[in-house]
């Protein structure tokens, strides 16, 4: 059994390492795009800056690990745990390399409920609390357009009669802090997930009996996802930073302000949300604001197409690794 728990780390921390290259471009995608962070800097402070905001918060771990199933009930936890996260880091590997921004999130929530069905049926999964994660999953991206859009359009609103040039140099500075407070973010949601569902492993293995998040899990969890996060996920920083609506400073800075707030709320509510879709669904919101006709639909498309496969795949991916580890 401790060698499974072992194994179940090492992979959780290999997810939290894909995750942090594969979500990299949320939080400097914007401002690498603008000009105003080089790239090295970028990551450097987008590494920083998330493995700070992984050591800060547990309500999401908790989320995770307690309501998607009772980890006390399911018959060969560490097992699931086991084929949910080679599930999760199949998918991030697989989209990273064709520059798709799907969901570290949707893959990892996904591959747990996947092989929670593999190894138990149905009727393992609470529904109650997996509804209320896929209503966040779901809402999220909608009031990160919504925010986007109004913030925007308030900036258009204040600045939109002064000289564009000094405009976007003031928004170029401003772009650096949030940058880093989006990475921040980042990293108080995204990491706490990794975190939630090696506690659910060491509950189902009995090595704990509370959804106690150890401090030794949340600091190499916090290590691996900004290690991860300074390494840089270049592909999808070109699709998130380029493909979706030409960036300018003042969007940039309206993008980068909309995810942080929703991904902030969400946090203080305990609620999971993709920062991908959300930092998405935000430059998508503040370029329709600007001028509709410059969003790519067709990129939004492609990411709208990634968000319904992501927990499917995933999922059905885990079960049927978990069907085959236990035969």
């Amino acid at each position: 059994m401790l060698v499974v728990i072992v194994l179940i780390v090492i992979l959780g921390l290999v997810f939290d390492f894909t995750n942090g290259f594969h979500d990299t471009a949320n939080a400097i995608a914007t401002s690498v795009s603008t000009r105003a962070l080089s790239p090295r800097a970028a990551v450097l402070l987008a590494g920083a800056m998330n493995l700070i905001g992984a050591m800060t918060f547990t309500g999401v771990a908790k989320t995770i690990g307690g309501k998607i199933a009772d980890p006390l009930k399911i018959p060969h936890g560490t097992i699931v745990v086991l084929c949910a996260l080679v599930a999760a880091i199949f998918w991030n590997l697989f989209t990273w390399y064709f520059g798709i921004p799907s969901s570290s999130s949707h893959a990892l929530i996904g591959g747990l409920t996947g092989a929670v069905i593999g190894a138990a049926g149905f009727h393992a999964v609470d529904l109650a609390g997996f509804t209320s994660i896929i209503e966040a999953l779901i809402t999220s991206p909608i009031c990160a357009f919504a925010l986007g859009f109004a913030i925007m359009w308030a900036f258009r609103g204040v600045f939109g009669w002064r000289s564009p040039h000094r405009v976007n140099r003031v928004f170029r500075v401003l772009q650096c802090f949030s940058a880093a407070a989006q990475a921040f973010m980042h990293g108080t949601n995204d990491s706490q997930k990794t975190m939630g569902v090696i506690t659910f492993a060491l509950i189902a293995g009995g090595y704990q009996h509370t959804m106690h998040v150890p401090l030794w899990v949340k600091t190499l969890c916090a290590i691996a996802m900004g290690v991860g996060t300074a390494s840089g996920g270049w592909r999808i920083i070109k699709t998130v930073g380029s493909k979706i609506i030409k960036i300018e400073p003042i969007n940039g800075f309206a993008s980068d302000l909309t995810s942080s707030i929703i991904i902030f709320g969400f946090t203080l509510f305990k609620l999971p949300v993709s920062s991908t879709h959300v930092i998405s669904s935000a430059i998508m919101g503040s370029g329709a604001a600007k001028r509709a006709r410059g969003v790519h639909w067709n990129v939004a498309g492609r990411i709208l197409v990634a968000w319904l496969v992501t927990i499917p795949m995933s999922g059905l991916i885990a079960a049927g690794l978990t069907k085959l580890a236990l035969l």
